[in-house]
């Protein structure tokens, strides 16, 4: 692991999440001391996050840190998450994360790795058999696309359209994707032009409608719709492991792992 592809894929998940939190009205982008600050308070939770941003060694300083993020999240309307690149962290404050988060009252919510690749364009192989494909461009595609991204990831119909109602980033520059199947639509994914690479974002699918493969082919199909639009081949990808389609595995080299915390 290269230090250029930690400190990247940090840069990357920082400045998308600036762009993507910043598309809504209100939002909270203002740095504060050893924070990035990427807060839409939206009741859609993946718009509110909190990235821990500098080298950290010392105990006290991370604990200082975290005590920050849980203060400015209880303050908040709506919940959100603190992102902590591990990277970033060295002695004691890497070995007693865990430890340290749990005395300043936040809960483990989840691993996400980063993820790099020169791999476009992807393979698009044959068409696949029961799917369609539409970019979103108009206000009712851009809610069927927030309503999957509920469903696929628990949330209420609410916050998704509350995360992506109204957005003009969504209908034209994200090459964000719907695949319908029988005109119905089933899942999303939308690639992003980001600081000269291509970021993935939003991919999901209807719970009824999972382990047919239609996730893996609208990432497929937006990815080389961005690429063909661009010719940058550069991805970057922060999901978890069950997130990442199989077949990206390999082109991937993985960065760095960001675990994310929310207040007990």
């Amino acid at each position: 692991m290269k230090r250029s592809e930690i400190l990247e894929s940090n840069d990357q998940y920082v400045s998308m999440w600036k762009v993507l939190a910043g598309d809504r009205k209100g939002a909270d982008l203002r740095d504060k001391a050893g924070l990035s600050v990427c807060w839409a308070d939206s009741p859609f939770p993946f718009w509110n996050a909190l990235f821990i941003n500098e080298n950290i060694s010392d105990r006290d300083l991370l604990r200082v840190r975290l005590r920050m993020s849980r203060t400015y999240m209880l303050a908040k309307q709506h919940s959100g998450l603190v992102y902590v690149c591990e990277d970033l962290l060295s002695g004691a404050a890497r070995e007693e994360l865990d430890t340290i988060a749990a005395s300043e009252n936040l809960t483990f919510a989840l691993d996400i790795t980063g993820m790099a690749g020169d791999i476009l364009p992807v393979e698009a192989g044959l068409p696949h058999p029961v799917l369609d494909f539409a970019r979103v461009d108009s206000e009712t595609a851009l809610q069927a696309y927030a309503d999957i991204n509920s469903e696929g990831y628990g949330f209420p119909l609410e916050a998704g359209r509350a995360g992506l109602a109204g957005s003009t980033f969504w209908k034209k520059t994200a090459f964000a994707y719907i695949g319908y199947r029988n005109g119905q639509p089933v899942s999303t994914a939308a690639a992003i032009v980001n600081d000269g690479a291509i970021y993935l974002a939003l991919v999901a699918t209807r719970p009824d409608a999972q382990r047919n493969g239609f996730g893996e082919a609208t990432v497929r199909y937006a990815l080389n719709a961005a690429y063909h639009a661009t010719a940058i081949r550069r991805t970057i990808l922060h999901a978890t492991d069950a997130g990442l389609p199989v077949y990206m595995r390999v082109g991937y080299h993985r960065t760095t792992v960001f675990k994310t915390y929310r207040p007990a």
